[in-house]
């Protein structure tokens, strides 16, 4: 952590916001739990922050695709926009996003915008913006947003969503991307009277009973590749068709692929709906750089937990990814 770069960024971010008159928000395709956290506890706090200027009644809004419902509880999550826009906004605030074409088809907001600030933790962002802090050891964007806000200006629905960023992305605190600050920063957002244990059930251990069903089936085809060191599962559209499963019912699969004893890693691989798979890549060990293996395609992401998009040919697939997992662990 770098004090003197995070103060410039600070002063420089609370700047920028009471310079626009309107501001857009900016997260990852598929958001998960620490860009919902982000986005939303930033625009929430846009709002606290500058309400004597009027910025209640100036433009902020969320652009993001469309997330699952477990997050709803979430202050804001219903005022989320899911569809294109062709307005120029001031300021555009892009978190949790390795790459400018991780924000999927609001690329254009990102483009027009007159400003570009970004936030995030991912090893594999270069930076993008015209001004951005990056921090790759900080558990998530969620934490980086949270020593960004003035204290005062925090309160129970902002504390609760940036718990949950922080929560979704250590793993409850079990990878190893949590720090000891990671926890004073959760001890902060438990101070102001969140319900932390409904949030960490509720959002991130409970499954509806067809997610469950869909595990299972996971769980009974899957495969022990490279000697015992990597676990592969997939599932299919039709199969998840069958089961009434979407793509944002498959957080954590690939976690519970991952603890398979004596494991070093894991692929989770779904099909998407244009029939190219999304694949899942998680490490239990530095020697294995999963962020490495996504960017070779296209992907990106940290060092024990990233992702990429594949083609079609799931077999083909498959060995092209066990084929870099080879090279760095060498055999």
């Amino acid at each position: 952590m770098d004090l003197r770069k995070r103060a410039e960024f600070s002063l420089a971010f609370n700047d920028a916001i009471d310079e626009a008159g309107s501001i857009c928000i900016l997260g990852h395709i598929n958001p998960d739990g620490d860009c919902l956290g982000s986005t939303l506890s930033t625009m929430a706090y846009i709002k606290r922050r500058y309400a004597d200027k009027g910025f209640r009644d100036r433009t902020v809004k969320v652009y993001l695709d469309v997330a699952s419902e477990k997050f709803a509880y979430l202050e804001g999550f219903h005022d989320i926009c899911h569809e294109d826009s062709d307005q120029v906004y001031d300021l555009c605030i892009v978190l949790d996003c390795g790459d400018a074409a991780r924000v999927g088809h609001f690329l254009p907001l990102l483009k027009a915008a007159k400003r570009k600030l970004c936030v995030d933790h991912h090893i594999t962002n270069e930076g993008f913006a015209e001004l951005s802090l990056i921090e790759h050891d900080a558990s998530s964007t969620s934490e980086l947003m949270a020593d960004l806000f003035e204290e005062r200006y925090v309160d129970r629905a902002i504390a609760e969503a940036l718990y949950t960023g922080i929560v979704h992305d250590t793993g409850v605190f079990r990878y190893d991307c949590t720090s000891p600050h990671t926890m004073e920063v959760a001890g902060r957002c438990m101070s102001y009277g969140i319900d932390f244990g409904e949030i960490i059930d509720d959002s991130f251990f409970a499954m509806t009973a067809v997610q469950k069903a869909a595990l299972g089936r996971v769980l009974s085809e899957m495969e022990v590749c490279l000697e015992g060191r990597i676990v592969f599962g997939h599932i299919e559209a039709r199969t998840m068709e069958l089961y009434g499963v979407t793509s944002r019912e498959m957080d954590g699969i690939v976690d519970q692929l991952r603890t398979t004893r004596g494991a070093l890693g894991a692929i989770f691989m779904y099909q998407c709906k244009n029939r190219s798979y999304k694949a899942s890549l998680r490490s239990n060990t530095d020697e294995l750089n999963v962020a490495a293996i996504a960017q070779t395609f296209g992907g990106g992401g940290h060092l024990r937990a990233a992702g990429c998009f594949m083609g079609p040919d799931l077999k083909d697939d498959k060995e092209k990814l066990l084929s870099e997992i080879r090279k760095q662990l060498g055999t």
